[in-house]
């Protein structure tokens, strides 16, 4: 069942790339990251009122609070990074090197984890850096 959700998240992912491409032509990159963000940030809450996750709000550890945190700081730092790409760039060229990170969360994984380093996932991850180099250069 993981694969349709991530399947789905690559659909979504290329579409953000086509939407903001074509949105963000003349404006600030900043400005179109802040517009996003909102734009998100209703629609999460609004699932999770939906749902009723409000209420183990109070359940989350400090632990839980820094880690959410800080890769909430991560995914800010991405998205303003993935719109000035965008702007200076093609989507045929940003999009695919920004998939990059795929490789680097296989390294980070194992190096922080502890998660297995398998040669599907180390061939993988071979391909997509191969890929990105052949993007840039």
């Amino acid at each position: 069942m993981w694969w349709i959700y991530a399947l789905l998240s690559a659909l979504f992912a290329a579409l953000t790339a086509i939407f903001a491409k074509i949105g963000i032509k003349g404006v600030d990159t900043d400005l179109a990251t802040a517009i996003r963000t909102v734009v998100i940030l209703l629609i999460a809450w609004g699932i999770v009122v939906f749902k009723g996750g409000e209420h183990s709000i109070g359940n989350l550890t400090k632990v839980n609070w820094t880690f959410l945190v800080l890769s909430g700081c991560a995914t800010g730092f991405s998205w303003i990074c993935y719109f000035k790409a965008l702007q200076l760039g093609e989507v045929s060229q940003v999009a695919p090197v920004d998939k990059l990170s795929v490789a680097i969360a296989i390294i980070l994984a194992v190096i922080f984890l502890g998660e297995p380093l398998t040669f599907k996932s180390a061939a993988g991850a071979l391909l997509i850096i191969s890929g990105s180099l052949v993007l840039i250069f």
